[in-house]
Protein backbone atom coordinates (compact mmCIF):
# COMPACT_ATOMS: atom_id res chain seq x y z
CA UNK A 1 0.00 0.00 0.00
CA UNK A 2 1.81 3.21 -0.93
CA UNK A 3 2.26 5.90 1.65
CA UNK A 4 0.29 9.13 2.36
CA UNK A 5 3.74 10.97 1.01
CA UNK A 6 3.48 9.18 -2.28
CA UNK A 7 -0.12 9.80 -3.19
CA UNK A 8 0.18 13.57 -2.35
CA UNK A 9 3.23 13.92 -4.74
CA UNK A 10 1.46 12.37 -7.32
CA UNK A 11 -1.61 14.54 -7.25
CA UNK A 12 0.85 17.63 -7.54
CA UNK A 13 2.54 16.52 -10.45
CA UNK A 14 -0.93 15.64 -12.40
CA UNK A 15 -1.79 19.09 -11.39
CA UNK A 16 1.51 20.67 -12.69
CA UNK A 17 1.44 18.92 -15.83
CA UNK A 18 -2.27 20.02 -16.77
CA UNK A 19 -1.75 23.81 -15.88
CA UNK A 20 1.56 23.69 -18.08
CA UNK A 21 -0.98 21.92 -21.05
CA UNK A 22 -3.21 25.18 -20.39
CA UNK A 23 -0.52 27.67 -20.74
CA UNK A 24 0.89 26.21 -24.15
CA UNK A 25 -2.63 25.86 -25.57
CA UNK A 26 -3.62 29.25 -24.66
CA UNK A 27 -0.45 31.34 -25.72
CA UNK A 28 -0.09 29.31 -29.08
CA UNK A 29 -3.44 30.53 -30.12
CA UNK A 30 -2.88 33.99 -28.86
CA UNK A 31 0.75 33.93 -30.88
CA UNK A 32 -1.18 33.17 -34.24
CA UNK A 33 -3.68 35.97 -33.85
CA UNK A 34 -1.01 38.64 -33.40
CA UNK A 35 0.10 39.29 -36.74
CA UNK A 36 -3.57 39.48 -37.89
CA UNK A 37 -3.62 42.49 -35.74
CA UNK A 38 0.00 44.07 -36.45
CA UNK A 39 -0.70 43.75 -39.78
CA UNK A 40 -3.68 45.62 -40.29
CA UNK A 41 -3.58 48.92 -41.70
CA UNK A 42 -3.70 52.10 -39.81
CA UNK A 43 -6.91 53.70 -40.03
CA UNK A 44 -7.54 57.47 -40.37
CA UNK A 45 -9.04 57.45 -36.84
CA UNK A 46 -5.31 57.17 -35.72
CA UNK A 47 -4.91 60.59 -36.84
CA UNK A 48 -1.44 62.65 -38.40
CA UNK A 49 1.70 62.42 -36.68
CA UNK A 50 1.98 64.62 -33.80
CA UNK A 51 3.73 67.93 -33.73
CA UNK A 52 7.11 68.62 -32.31
CA UNK A 53 7.61 70.69 -29.78
CA UNK A 54 10.22 73.64 -30.57
CA UNK A 55 12.10 76.45 -28.98
CA UNK A 56 12.29 79.68 -31.20
CA UNK A 57 13.65 83.00 -31.32
CA UNK A 58 12.58 86.07 -33.62
CA UNK A 59 14.70 87.45 -35.93
CA UNK A 60 15.53 91.16 -35.28
CA UNK A 61 16.81 94.43 -37.16
CA UNK A 62 19.92 95.49 -35.74
CA UNK A 63 23.25 97.58 -35.94
CA UNK A 64 26.15 95.13 -35.48
CA UNK A 65 29.72 96.41 -34.23
CA UNK A 66 32.30 93.97 -36.20
CA UNK A 67 35.19 93.64 -33.07
CA UNK A 68 38.61 91.85 -33.64
CA UNK A 69 39.52 91.03 -30.02
CA UNK A 70 42.94 89.94 -29.60
CA UNK A 71 45.66 90.34 -27.19
CA UNK A 72 47.86 93.46 -26.90
CA UNK A 73 50.37 94.79 -24.88
CA UNK A 74 50.78 98.36 -23.41
CA UNK A 75 53.78 100.32 -24.59
CA UNK A 76 55.15 104.14 -23.63
CA UNK A 77 54.58 106.72 -26.53
CA UNK A 78 57.88 107.79 -25.22
CA UNK A 79 60.61 106.58 -23.27
CA UNK A 80 64.13 108.20 -23.13
CA UNK A 81 67.70 106.79 -21.61
CA UNK A 82 68.55 110.00 -20.00
CA UNK A 83 73.08 110.09 -20.65
CA UNK A 84 75.49 113.13 -19.73
CA UNK A 85 77.42 114.54 -22.81
CA UNK A 86 80.45 115.45 -21.12
CA UNK A 87 82.46 113.38 -18.62
CA UNK A 88 82.06 115.18 -15.17
CA UNK A 89 81.77 114.02 -11.63
CA UNK A 90 77.99 113.89 -10.11
CA UNK A 91 77.63 116.75 -7.89
CA UNK A 92 73.94 117.00 -6.93
CA UNK A 93 70.93 114.32 -7.46
CA UNK A 94 68.13 116.50 -7.92
CA UNK A 95 65.24 113.13 -8.19
CA UNK A 96 64.46 109.72 -6.25
CA UNK A 97 63.27 106.72 -7.74
CA UNK A 98 59.80 106.63 -9.14
CA UNK A 99 58.97 109.95 -9.19
CA UNK A 100 57.03 111.64 -11.80
CA UNK A 101 58.68 114.48 -13.14
CA UNK A 102 58.06 117.87 -15.69
CA UNK A 103 59.89 118.28 -18.37
CA UNK A 104 62.99 120.77 -18.22
CA UNK A 105 63.24 119.38 -14.51
CA UNK A 106 66.26 119.31 -12.98
CA UNK A 107 67.70 115.47 -12.63
CA UNK A 108 71.69 115.90 -11.81
CA UNK A 109 73.61 118.74 -11.41
CA UNK A 110 77.69 117.96 -12.44
CA UNK A 111 80.64 119.37 -11.19
CA UNK A 112 80.70 122.99 -13.64
CA UNK A 113 83.47 124.64 -11.94
CA UNK A 114 86.06 123.91 -15.28
CA UNK A 115 83.29 124.96 -17.37
CA UNK A 116 82.46 128.11 -15.68
CA UNK A 117 85.95 128.94 -15.39
CA UNK A 118 86.09 128.61 -19.67
CA UNK A 119 82.80 130.41 -20.23
CA UNK A 120 84.36 133.76 -17.96
CA UNK A 121 88.16 133.05 -19.72
CA UNK A 122 85.94 133.34 -23.46
CA UNK A 123 84.26 136.24 -22.52
CA UNK A 124 87.50 137.98 -21.22
CA UNK A 125 88.86 137.41 -24.81
CA UNK A 126 86.07 138.63 -26.07
CA UNK A 127 86.22 142.09 -24.32
CA UNK A 128 89.99 142.32 -25.34
CA UNK A 129 89.24 141.67 -29.06
CA UNK A 130 86.14 143.94 -28.93
CA UNK A 131 88.96 147.06 -27.30
CA UNK A 132 91.29 146.28 -30.17
CA UNK A 133 88.28 146.62 -32.68
CA UNK A 134 87.35 149.88 -31.18
CA UNK A 135 91.27 150.97 -31.54
CA UNK A 136 91.65 149.91 -35.22
CA UNK A 137 88.07 151.53 -36.19
CA UNK A 138 89.66 154.49 -34.77
CA UNK A 139 93.39 154.36 -36.45
CA UNK A 140 91.54 153.22 -39.81
CA UNK A 141 89.44 156.84 -39.29
CA UNK A 142 91.86 158.89 -38.86
CA UNK A 143 94.02 157.12 -41.88
CA UNK A 144 91.61 157.99 -44.13
CA UNK A 145 91.35 161.80 -43.02
CA UNK A 146 95.44 161.80 -44.18
CA UNK A 147 94.71 159.96 -46.84
CA UNK A 148 92.52 162.60 -48.01
CA UNK A 149 94.96 165.25 -47.11
CA UNK A 150 98.00 163.28 -49.08
CA UNK A 151 99.73 163.09 -45.89
CA UNK A 152 100.00 159.25 -46.15
CA UNK A 153 99.95 156.71 -49.23
CA UNK A 154 96.94 154.56 -49.57
CA UNK A 155 99.24 151.56 -48.93
CA UNK A 156 99.04 152.50 -45.50
CA UNK A 157 95.32 153.18 -45.25
CA UNK A 158 94.77 149.48 -46.59
CA UNK A 159 97.02 147.87 -44.80
CA UNK A 160 94.61 149.49 -41.50
CA UNK A 161 91.95 148.53 -43.04
CA UNK A 162 92.93 144.91 -43.47
CA UNK A 163 94.16 144.81 -39.73
CA UNK A 164 90.43 146.02 -39.29
CA UNK A 165 88.89 143.40 -40.91
CA UNK A 166 91.17 140.62 -39.36
CA UNK A 167 89.60 142.09 -35.43
CA UNK A 168 85.90 141.94 -36.90
CA UNK A 169 86.31 138.20 -37.36
CA UNK A 170 88.22 137.68 -34.40
CA UNK A 171 85.56 139.06 -32.11
CA UNK A 172 82.89 137.15 -34.21
CA UNK A 173 85.25 133.81 -33.17
CA UNK A 174 85.08 134.81 -29.88
CA UNK A 175 80.91 135.18 -29.53
CA UNK A 176 81.18 131.59 -30.87
CA UNK A 177 83.43 130.86 -28.56
CA UNK A 178 81.44 132.30 -25.79
CA UNK A 179 78.25 130.64 -27.36
CA UNK A 180 80.08 127.06 -26.75
CA UNK A 181 81.04 127.54 -23.36
CA UNK A 182 77.90 128.22 -22.40
CA UNK A 183 76.50 125.39 -23.77
CA UNK A 184 79.24 123.20 -22.51
CA UNK A 185 78.10 124.93 -19.11
CA UNK A 186 74.74 124.08 -19.90
CA UNK A 187 75.46 120.29 -20.22
CA UNK A 188 76.39 120.66 -16.38
CA UNK A 189 72.82 120.67 -15.67
CA UNK A 190 70.78 117.79 -16.92
CA UNK A 191 67.11 118.32 -17.28
CA UNK A 192 64.08 115.86 -17.61
CA UNK A 193 63.42 115.95 -21.72
CA UNK A 194 60.00 114.36 -21.31
CA UNK A 195 57.19 114.13 -18.48
CA UNK A 196 57.15 110.93 -17.12
CA UNK A 197 57.98 108.76 -14.26
CA UNK A 198 61.93 108.19 -13.60
CA UNK A 199 63.09 104.60 -13.08
CA UNK A 200 65.76 103.30 -11.45
CA UNK A 201 68.76 105.73 -10.95
CA UNK A 202 72.46 104.40 -11.93
CA UNK A 203 74.60 107.23 -10.72
CA UNK A 204 74.99 109.11 -7.39
CA UNK A 205 77.30 111.84 -6.02
CA UNK A 206 80.57 111.41 -6.64
CA UNK A 207 79.90 109.49 -9.26
CA UNK A 208 81.75 109.52 -12.72
CA UNK A 209 79.11 110.30 -15.38
CA UNK A 210 80.09 109.09 -18.86
CA UNK A 211 78.30 110.17 -21.97
CA UNK A 212 78.33 106.25 -22.71
CA UNK A 213 76.07 105.67 -19.70
CA UNK A 214 72.14 106.20 -18.93
CA UNK A 215 71.85 107.78 -15.58
CA UNK A 216 68.04 107.34 -15.37
CA UNK A 217 65.32 106.19 -17.78
CA UNK A 218 62.20 108.36 -17.76
CA UNK A 219 58.99 106.91 -19.32
CA UNK A 220 56.03 108.35 -20.25
CA UNK A 221 52.71 107.02 -19.06
CA UNK A 222 50.24 109.41 -19.68
CA UNK A 223 48.60 109.46 -22.13
CA UNK A 224 50.12 105.71 -23.28
CA UNK A 225 49.58 103.42 -25.68
CA UNK A 226 48.40 99.39 -26.49
CA UNK A 227 50.06 98.05 -29.21
CA UNK A 228 48.75 94.55 -30.85
CA UNK A 229 48.55 92.70 -34.05
CA UNK A 230 45.67 92.00 -36.39
CA UNK A 231 45.14 89.43 -39.02
CA UNK A 232 45.95 90.69 -42.48
CA UNK A 233 42.70 89.60 -43.57
CA UNK A 234 40.96 92.48 -41.73
CA UNK A 235 44.18 94.77 -42.65
CA UNK A 236 41.34 97.44 -45.28
CA UNK A 237 38.75 97.12 -42.67
CA UNK A 238 41.40 98.40 -39.99
CA UNK A 239 42.34 101.15 -42.16
CA UNK A 240 39.07 102.12 -42.37
CA UNK A 241 38.97 102.38 -39.01
CA UNK A 242 41.90 104.35 -38.51
CA UNK A 243 41.03 106.83 -40.43
CA UNK A 244 37.76 107.15 -38.55
CA UNK A 245 39.74 107.08 -35.44
CA UNK A 246 37.43 103.94 -34.06
CA UNK A 247 37.46 103.12 -30.47
CA UNK A 248 39.24 100.68 -29.09
CA UNK A 249 38.47 98.68 -25.65
CA UNK A 250 41.29 97.18 -23.09
CA UNK A 251 40.07 94.72 -20.23
CA UNK A 252 42.74 94.98 -17.65
CA UNK A 253 43.10 92.38 -14.85
CA UNK A 254 40.93 93.52 -11.74
CA UNK A 255 38.80 96.21 -13.33
CA UNK A 256 35.24 95.91 -13.93
CA UNK A 257 35.10 97.85 -16.98
CA UNK A 258 37.18 98.24 -20.05
CA UNK A 259 39.06 101.25 -20.91
CA UNK A 260 38.99 103.01 -24.08
CA UNK A 261 40.69 104.07 -26.25
CA UNK A 262 41.48 105.49 -29.54
CA UNK A 263 42.94 103.73 -32.46
CA UNK A 264 45.93 106.23 -34.23
CA UNK A 265 48.71 104.14 -35.87
CA UNK A 266 48.50 101.03 -38.89
CA UNK A 267 51.95 99.60 -39.42
CA UNK A 268 52.98 100.08 -43.38
CA UNK A 269 53.57 96.41 -43.80
CA UNK A 270 52.69 92.95 -42.55
CA UNK A 271 54.72 90.65 -40.91
CA UNK A 272 54.61 87.41 -43.46
CA UNK A 273 55.60 85.03 -40.67
CA UNK A 274 52.55 85.23 -39.00
CA UNK A 275 50.13 86.91 -41.24
CA UNK A 276 49.38 90.12 -39.22
CA UNK A 277 49.90 93.78 -39.31
CA UNK A 278 50.30 95.58 -36.18
CA UNK A 279 48.08 98.26 -34.66
CA UNK A 280 48.18 100.60 -31.84
CA UNK A 281 45.46 103.02 -30.14
CA UNK A 282 46.21 105.91 -27.45
CA UNK A 283 44.55 105.64 -23.92
CA UNK A 284 44.29 107.82 -21.47
CA UNK A 285 45.88 106.91 -18.41
CA UNK A 286 45.59 109.58 -15.69
CA UNK A 287 44.99 106.70 -12.90
CA UNK A 288 47.86 104.97 -14.18
CA UNK A 289 45.72 101.71 -15.00
CA UNK A 290 47.89 100.69 -17.68
CA UNK A 291 51.81 99.94 -17.22
CA UNK A 292 54.29 99.49 -20.00
CA UNK A 293 55.36 96.24 -20.65
CA UNK A 294 51.54 94.93 -19.68
CA UNK A 295 49.54 92.58 -21.56
CA UNK A 296 45.84 92.87 -22.17
CA UNK A 297 43.01 91.57 -24.04
CA UNK A 298 42.26 94.09 -26.65
CA UNK A 299 39.07 94.58 -29.15
CA UNK A 300 38.97 97.21 -32.21
CA UNK A 301 35.66 98.03 -33.72
CA UNK A 302 36.31 97.70 -37.93
CA UNK A 303 33.18 98.28 -39.17
CA UNK A 304 29.72 97.95 -38.23
CA UNK A 305 26.77 96.08 -39.83
CA UNK A 306 24.31 98.15 -40.57
CA UNK A 307 20.78 97.11 -40.38
CA UNK A 308 21.73 92.89 -40.45
CA UNK A 309 19.65 90.26 -39.42
CA UNK A 310 20.61 88.68 -36.19
CA UNK A 311 19.51 85.36 -35.02
CA UNK A 312 20.80 82.64 -32.08
CA UNK A 313 23.57 81.14 -33.72
CA UNK A 314 22.34 78.10 -32.27
CA UNK A 315 19.62 78.56 -34.82
CA UNK A 316 21.73 77.80 -37.59
CA UNK A 317 22.64 74.47 -38.60
CA UNK A 318 25.62 73.62 -40.72
CA UNK A 319 25.51 71.30 -43.57
CA UNK A 320 27.37 69.82 -46.61
CA UNK A 321 25.18 71.92 -48.87
CA UNK A 322 25.65 74.87 -46.78
CA UNK A 323 24.30 76.37 -43.89
CA UNK A 324 20.20 76.33 -42.98
CA UNK A 325 17.57 77.54 -40.36
CA UNK A 326 14.13 76.49 -40.01
CA UNK A 327 11.59 78.90 -40.35
CA UNK A 328 7.97 78.64 -38.29
CA UNK A 329 4.90 79.65 -40.90
CA UNK A 330 1.64 78.54 -39.82
CA UNK A 331 2.62 76.09 -37.37
CA UNK A 332 5.06 74.63 -40.13
CA UNK A 333 8.66 73.84 -40.00
CA UNK A 334 10.00 75.57 -43.22
CA UNK A 335 13.63 74.75 -44.50
CA UNK A 336 15.21 78.26 -45.03
CA UNK A 337 18.86 78.71 -47.07
CA UNK A 338 21.09 81.36 -45.35
CA UNK A 339 24.63 83.06 -45.31
CA UNK A 340 26.64 83.73 -42.84
CA UNK A 341 27.92 87.14 -42.57
CA UNK A 342 29.46 87.42 -38.97
CA UNK A 343 29.11 85.62 -35.75
CA UNK A 344 29.54 87.18 -32.31
CA UNK A 345 28.54 85.60 -28.79
CA UNK A 346 25.91 83.35 -29.40
CA UNK A 347 24.60 85.55 -32.25
CA UNK A 348 24.90 85.48 -35.61
CA UNK A 349 24.36 87.83 -38.69
CA UNK A 350 22.51 86.03 -41.69
CA UNK A 351 21.32 86.69 -45.21
CA UNK A 352 17.94 84.93 -45.98
CA UNK A 353 15.55 85.49 -43.09
CA UNK A 354 13.83 88.51 -42.80
CA UNK A 355 13.09 90.68 -39.57
CA UNK A 356 10.44 88.84 -37.49
CA UNK A 357 10.40 85.81 -38.79
CA UNK A 358 10.80 82.88 -36.08
CA UNK A 359 13.72 80.65 -36.60
CA UNK A 360 14.01 77.54 -34.59
CA UNK A 361 16.54 77.27 -31.76
CA UNK A 362 15.74 73.94 -29.18
CA UNK A 363 14.21 70.99 -31.38
CA UNK A 364 15.55 71.53 -34.65
CA UNK A 365 17.09 67.79 -34.67
CA UNK A 366 13.80 66.22 -34.98
CA UNK A 367 12.29 68.40 -37.59
CA UNK A 368 11.94 67.85 -41.67
CA UNK A 369 10.60 70.42 -44.34
CA UNK A 370 6.84 70.56 -43.85
CA UNK A 371 7.27 69.03 -40.08
CA UNK A 372 3.82 70.20 -37.83
CA UNK A 373 5.53 72.01 -34.72
CA UNK A 374 4.05 73.12 -31.34
CA UNK A 375 5.79 76.10 -29.62
CA UNK A 376 7.78 75.53 -26.47
CA UNK A 377 5.35 78.17 -23.75
CA UNK A 378 6.92 79.29 -20.22
CA UNK A 379 6.92 77.51 -17.48
CA UNK A 380 5.05 78.76 -14.67
CA UNK A 381 6.39 80.60 -11.80
CA UNK A 382 7.42 78.66 -8.82
CA UNK A 383 4.73 80.05 -6.20
CA UNK A 384 1.93 79.83 -9.20
CA UNK A 385 0.81 83.56 -7.88
CA UNK A 386 3.28 85.61 -9.78
CA UNK A 387 3.47 85.69 -13.65
CA UNK A 388 5.32 83.40 -16.00
CA UNK A 389 9.31 84.44 -16.43
CA UNK A 390 9.83 86.43 -19.53
CA UNK A 391 12.08 84.53 -21.91
CA UNK A 392 15.07 86.46 -22.67
CA UNK A 393 15.33 87.18 -25.80
CA UNK A 394 18.39 86.66 -27.99
CA UNK A 395 20.38 89.60 -29.28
Amino acid sequence: MASPKAIYGGAAAAALLCAAGAWWFLGSHRTEAAPTDAGAPRTAASGPAPATLVTVAVARKQDVPVNVSVNGSVVSLNSVDVRPQVSNMVQKVHVKEGDFVRAGQPLFTLDARADVANLEKAKAQQLKDQATLADLERQYQRSQELLAQNFIAKSATDTVLSQLQAQRAAVEADKAAVQSAQVQLSYDEIRAPISGRTGGINAFVGTLAQPGTPLVTVTQLDPIAVQFPVPEGRLQDLLAAASERSEVLAMVPGRAAPLKGVLTFVDNTVDPQVGTVRAKASFANADHALWPGQYVNTSVTVRTLKDAVVVPVAAVITGPNGRIVYVVKDDQAQLRKVELDHSFGDQAVVRGVQPGERVVVEGKQNLRPGSRVRLERPQPSVTGTGPAPARRDPT
